[in-house]
């Protein structure tokens, strides 16, 4: 069992719930729009003013790019009063910017908080992934073995053949092998067009049917799904992607020294760590943020490591207040 963090008892969990839910409402009035800057920008506005309301001496360690690329919740940005506890936090406002655009499914606003030192603080890049959710013995996937050998080696541990395992992965060119691979093994390849945080999660709901997680997409989203897992169960296990020279400054800007270094994942994100994910439109997760007359109502989830405690909050917001 994780142990309590006693700074992070400082910082009320519905809290969090509160920023995230400041973000989805603040992008839910660009769903469908096909408008990705606008509905990102209002969810960052949003989220960024109901963190600064929080005493708390908070650091984004992942957000929405480094200073010079983002205007708001850039890493390294300080947000909070600057005063009470030191805490470290990932973000992404609207993860799932192309999915709101088009009002598809499983676009979130997702926070994660830990205290200071507990996030990794990943550049930028892309990251490579596999995760599967809880109930499987400890190192059950590797991402030196092969999309074949990870999948076998799941499906014996449930009991079941390979070609009964279903694998997420993100629609891109770049997994046309993988998904080939997975094809021929007879598994069932579900891909998603974008919104890896919610893909990770689902494997650990049974009712996803969602067995394993695998391909490439951002680090940022690759360390807030960490820190998800650290409260439900689960194993994950990450590699940063550098495709020029760039990439790797930027990483070394940031304190990565190894760049083959496979991460754990409470490598990813450390000791007591408090997740908050706010739907914005229907998904698998969480339902989207609806308007019935002059309310609104949101749907939440929130968690904690040190307690396993997940608790799922429906909100009801009234448009003149």
């Amino acid at each position: 069992m994780t142990a309590a963090s006693k700074v992070l008892d400082r910082v009320l969990v519905l809290e969090m719930v509160r920023v995230t839910e400041a973000a989805a409402i603040a992008a839910s009035t660009l769903v469908g729009r096909g408008d990705e800057e606008a509905a990102d920008a209002a969810a960052v506005e949003a989220m960024r003013a109901a963190l600064n309301e929080l005493d708390m001496d908070g650091t984004v360690v992942i957000g929405e790019g480094e200073r010079d690329e983002a205007p708001m919740l850039f890493i390294g940005e300080k947000v909070g009063t600057g005063t009470g506890p030191a805490i470290d936090i990932a973000l992404d406002p609207l993860e799932g910017t192309t999915i709101c655009a088009k009002a598809g499914p499983n676009s979130l606003a997702v926070l994660a908080i830990a205290e200071g030192g507990g996030l990794l603080n990943a550049p930028d890049v892309y990251m490579q992934k596999i995760a599967v959710g809880p109930g499987y013995p400890e190192g059950i996937i590797d991402l030196d073995r092969s999309p074949t050998e990870n999948v076998r080696a799941v499906a014996e541990a449930k009991g079941v053949a390979p070609g009964d395992i279903i694998v997420c992965v993100l629609d891109r060119p770049r997994h046309q092998e993988m998904i080939a691979e997975l094809r021929a093994l007879g598994c069932g390849v579900m891909l998603i067009g974008d919104g890896d945080v919610a893909g990770v999660i689902a494997t650990t709901d049974p009712d996803t049917t969602i067995d394993m997680y695998m391909g490439s997409g951002g680090a940022p989203e690759g360390v807030l799904a960490c820190a998800a897992l650290r409260c439900v169960g689960g194993q994950f296990k990450g590699r940063l992607l550098f495709r020029n020279d760039d990439e790797r400054a930027r990483a070394a800007k940031w304190g990565v020294t190894d760049l083959d270094r496979q991460y754990d994942l409470c490598e990813l994100a450390r000791g007591d760590v408090i997740f908050a994910a706010t739907g914005v439109t229907n998904g698998s997760l969480l339902a989207g943020v609806k308007r019935r007359g002059g309310r609104m109502t949101t749907e939440s989830v929130v968690m904690r490591a040190s307690s396993g405690t997940v608790r799922w909050v429906k909100g009801e917001h009234r448009l003149d207040r």
